[in-house]
């Protein structure tokens, strides 16, 4: 990551604050990952689309004008980022690919299947609605949520109660 930033920094762009910059990076890590955990469950691909983020986030970080939270423009730089980076790539997980949850620390056995259902349901849903459930999932509040996506707060709440559902329904045909 740090070469990236320190090449960018050099390039004849606007400078902006390196400092600063890495360290409000560095306080919102776990979001960069869990989004590239997200739409990639290759660890290949995970640590490319991590490294695009980063690129991405510092050349826009220039245009970020602190109207709102860092971690809500970071969170949608990393979100649109992920997908385009699938639209270039145009791959689909397989079904069998599961994320490496070992970051996640989980130690009950039933947690753990019950984490492994719910990723491998998530995998099956589009772009935007995986984004909008791992917001959710985040517990991020409407509000923010809109913020980031630029959906309307009613789209939000009408697509995540459609979400859950469909979630609900992919589980129960994946647990027969």
């Amino acid at each position: 990551m740090l070469l990236i930033l320190q090449a960018a920094y050099f390039m004849k762009e606007k400078k902006p604050d390196k400092e600063t910059f890495i360290s409000l990076v560095n306080q919102n890590l776990g979001i960069i990952h869990k989004v590239s955990l997200t739409y990639c469950y290759n660890c290949t691909d995970r640590e490319d689309l991590v490294q695009e983020i980063f690129l991405q986030l510092w050349r826009s970080y220039g245009s970020y004008k602190g109207e709102s939270r860092f971690s809500t423009w970071l969170y949608r730089v990393a979100l649109n980022t992920a997908i385009n980076s699938l639209r270039k790539k145009k791959d689909h997980v397989s079904m069998e690919t599961l994320p490496d949850n070992r970051s996640y620390e989980v130690r009950d056995i039933e947690k753990e299947e019950q984490t492994r259902l719910l990723f491998s349901a998530i995998s099956q849903l589009n772009k935007i609605d995986k984004a909008l459930i791992f917001l959710w999932l985040e517990e991020r509040k409407y509000d923010e949520i809109s913020e980031i996506t630029g959906l309307s707060k009613t789209a939000v709440s009408v697509r995540l109660v459609r979400i859950r559902k469909k979630l609900e329904e992919i589980i129960k045909s994946m647990e027969k």
